[in-house]
């Protein structure tokens, strides 16, 4: 690799779905600015699709739980060191991390050491748990780039460099009211997560608890780091089952209510007024880690931003096709627990504010870099 010194050359890493969907559209604000800008680095079909040539794909570097990336941590090793490589050949002019914090805070350091501009968007949620991880953010991220109102002042008391852009998810899809979704069939949307690991272990008892509904029809929103055999395999007992294939949206768009992994899947959710029920189960050592060291009261995005319980959450043990069914049950046949959670919906979308977070985050960092340009 020989890059042109004349072209300016933007790094990107992300390292799952979400993340791949919002620097996909930060490409896509930057070179609406910018046009001669080129792009490299981790990501998934959507930053392909952008533009960014990818030296490594997110369904090989999807880990999460202390004890499944114990077990591949040596392809992480390796992940490293190729990445660290390939940004010394790229000579980027700036580094754009998207959020999965255990990468992408060692690459900050790394990049922060070869005199390359550190740029930070979505932050990680360094406020629930590993706050000390706040120091290497002030230490090697030029700019952090929060997409929750109340990250923002959670750096700046901590001094670092920060700014407040809004939600991207604002931007990445369009909602369909809870009253305007079909009413026949009523569809359920089962949202067991991306990774392999948590989908084996979500999906069952997400489906043993839709058995219990049959006036509603399943719809499996399938993720694209996934083959559509190995989801075939998981539902040959569930012929009822639809198989939604890298379409999340229009699952929810179309369905009246929804089983949904913990993460960003809950606000998606949430924005598309679907009442739902959260559900999340890890490995049983990471899930024992985990509640010595996060300090938040909930684990959905819904719930942090309302600092209330808005959607139920069923973890751990908790999370079995029993309280899932009673939890969804609830919101099937009362009227009243239904129209509370999509008012709290629409008060969440008020907090989140207006849209434009990737075309706001694009005009800060070419700002940044055009006045690192100019002479003194």
């Amino acid at each position: 690799m020989d890059p042109d010194p004349r072209t300016q050359r933007i790094y990107l890493l992300a390292g799952e779905a979400s993340g791949d969907l919002h620097a996909a559209n930060l490409v896509k604000a930057l070179k609406a600015r910018q046009p001669g800008l080129q792009f490299r680095g981790m990501g998934g079909d959507r930053m392909a699709a952008e533009g960014v040539t990818l030296v490594r794909h997110i369904r090989e570097t999807n880990f999460m739980g202390f004890v499944v990336v114990l077990l591949n941590l040596r392809t992480i090793l390796r992940m490293f060191r190729q990445v660290k490589a390939d940004i010394l050949a790229y000579k980027p002019q700036a580094v754009i991390l998207v959020d999965y914090p255990g990468f992408n805070l060692r690459m900050a350091r790394f990049c922060h050491q070869q005199g390359i501009r550190v740029y930070y968007y979505i932050s990680p949620q360094l406020w629930a748990w590993k706050a000390g991880r706040v120091k290497q953010v002030k230490a090697y991220v030029h700019q952090m780039y929060c997409i929750l109102p109340f990250e923002q002042e959670w750096y700046r008391q901590r001094g670092v460099a920060v700014a407040y852009v809004g939600h991207p998810l604002l931007d990445a899809l369009q909602p369909a009211k809870f009253a305007d979704k079909p009413l026949e069939p009523q569809r359920l949307a089962l949202l067991p997560g991306s990774r392999a690991h948590e989908i084996t272990r979500m999906l069952p008892v997400m489906l043993a608890a839709a058995a219990q509904f049959p006036q509603l029809q399943p719809v499996l929103a399938a993720a694209p780091t996934q083959s559509r055999e190995w989801y075939e395999t998981l539902l040959k007992k569930y012929p009822q089952v639809e198989l939604a294939y890298a379409d999340v949206y229009r699952v929810l768009r179309d369905a009246r209510f929804a089983l949904v992994t913990s993460g960003t899947a809950t606000l998606e959710t949430a924005l598309h007024e679907t009442p739902q029920v959260v559900c999340y189960a890890g490995n049983w050592l990471s899930y024992q880690i985990a509640r010595r060291l996060v300090k938040v009261k909930y684990i959905s995005l819904v719930n942090l931003i309302m600092d209330r319980e808005v959607v139920k959450e069923l973890i751990q043990g908790e999370m079995n096709p029993r309280s899932v069914a009673k939890a969804l049950g609830r919101l099937v046949t009362d009227g009243e627990a239904r129209r509370q959670q999509l008012e709290d919906y629409r008060e969440l979308r008020d907090r989140l504010g207006k849209g434009g977070a990737s075309d706001r985050t694009a005009a800060k960092i070419l700002e940044d870099l055009e006045r690192d340009e100019k002479p003194v």
